[in-house]
């Protein structure tokens, strides 16, 4: 191998498409233009005081400055079973169907590397959060990508897949509340899911990283509700958005006992737990009162009502998401030959707001943006006011106009 040339598993991966993105933001701020930045999925608001308190605490106690254990604290992983024994009436054995993970990104990602052969056939939605596909084929599977424009219509093409697969589908994935589109299902979206798993034997790896992110009367559902479930399922979810902890990377796998023991192997390899003070106060977080989770979804729900409201009033009807704290907007049809990247360029050029292209989700994500509700109200408005210049001369704009 020469010094120019690329890895491997470096050339399996696309151009990172939000690169692109991202320079431009930076040379506009570099300028001085004050970029409102929707385009990124990380929490702002700050991490509940009493969950601080007890990392601090914790951190001043020298023995816990030592390694961990790489499945997690046995604390943590209690905890993480009383929280879904409380929220869904889920009956988990921390000891067996738990591992604490370090943010459900790291926990997807070697889960990827503990169930993936060679070649494995991995049924991924798209448009999906990048992990969801990338962590598999960094893995060394292959992506049969299954248009998702709905849940059903996901579901009705993952049956269609396996028929037409030569290789028997490993895994599939599922997401909801969806990351990027907002899309939400309920339990008997979930007890079709198990069905055709069991049917044909595969596994299901579901993402319910935005559980909690909901703004309805009924939250949403996990896979493990379902009976029989943990014969086939394994479930990712996550503190970080939940708590606003997303810099603290605290996440769960849980269900099936030998994919988890998969897990554990594999992690027990590459890494240990994450810094015992972040678990500990992990667990006052989940053991924690619960007005603080309260508090982060009417926040949430207030800046999508903004949004939605001052967003039509500039010329772009965005619908309303039901649950996470994304939009997933179609660009206007005026704009849409662009493109999303193109189009996420003349938002930041001629608006000074920046969102995510929805291309970086893939490709059947291209005549979407994704808007995340990660700044405050005002700021929201401000992006509304901004972007009414763009749209109320719609007919006249380019990014070079």
């Amino acid at each position: 191998m020469t010094n120019t040339e690329e890895f491997h598993r470096i050339k399996q991966l696309p151009p990172y498409v939000f690169e692109e993105v991202n320079k431009l933001k930076a040379k506009l701020r570099a300028e001085g233009r004050d970029i409102i930045d929707l385009g990124m999925g990380n929490p702002d608001m700050p991490t509940p005081a009493h969950i601080v308190d007890k990392l601090v605490e914790t951190a001043r106690n020298s023995k816990a400055h030592r390694y961990s254990v790489s499945r997690g604290i046995i604390g943590l992983r209690r905890a993480m079973a009383r929280y879904y024994e409380r929220r869904f009436n889920v009956s988990l054995n921390p000891e067996t169907e738990i591992v604490a993970t370090i943010g459900s990104k790291e926990g997807f990602a070697n889960l990827a590397q503990a169930i993936t052969g060679p070649g494995d056939v991995i049924l991924s939605p798209n448009p999906a959060y990048p992990i969801h596909a990338y962590g598999f084929i960094i893995a060394g599977g292959v992506i049969a990508a299954v248009p998702a424009p709905s849940p059903e219509a996901y579901l009705s093409g993952v049956a269609e897949a396996i028929k037409l697969s030569h290789v028997k589908p490993r895994a599939m994935v599922l997401n909801y509340p969806s990351n990027p589109t907002a899309q939400t299902v309920d339990i008997d979206f979930y007890k079709d899911a198990v069905a055709l798993a069991k049917k044909h034997d595969i596994i299901i790896l579901s993402d319910l990283a935005y559980g909690e992110i909901y703004f309805g009367d009924v939250p949403p559902p996990s896979i493990l509700e379902v009976e029989g479930a943990k014969d086939v399922a394994v479930e990712i979810n996550s503190l970080s958005k939940t708590y606003a902890m997303a810099g603290w990377r605290v996440g769960m796998a849980v269900g099936n006992e030998r994919l988890i023991n998969a897990l554990a192997r594999v992690k027990s390899y590459l890494d240990y737990g994450a810094f015992t003070p972040i678990q500990v106060a992990a667990v006052a977080a989940l053991d924690g009162p619960a007005d603080c989770v309260e508090s982060i979804r009417e926040t949430y729900k207030a800046r999508r009502n903004v949004l939605i409201e001052h967003f039509s009033m500039a010329g772009w009807d965005v619908p309303c998401p039901e649950a996470s704290m994304f939009a997933w907007a179609p660009i206007p049809e005026k704009f849409r030959e662009m493109g999303s990247v193109e189009f996420a360029k003349l938002l930041m050029e001629k608006a000074d707001v920046a969102v995510a292209p929805g291309l970086g989700f893939g490709e059947y994500g291209d005549t979407h943006v994704r808007i995340g509700l990660v700044e405050n109200q005002q700021r929201i408005r401000q992006a509304a006011r901004n972007l009414k210049k763009v749209f109320g001369t719609a007919k006249s704009i380019s990014r070079n106009g």
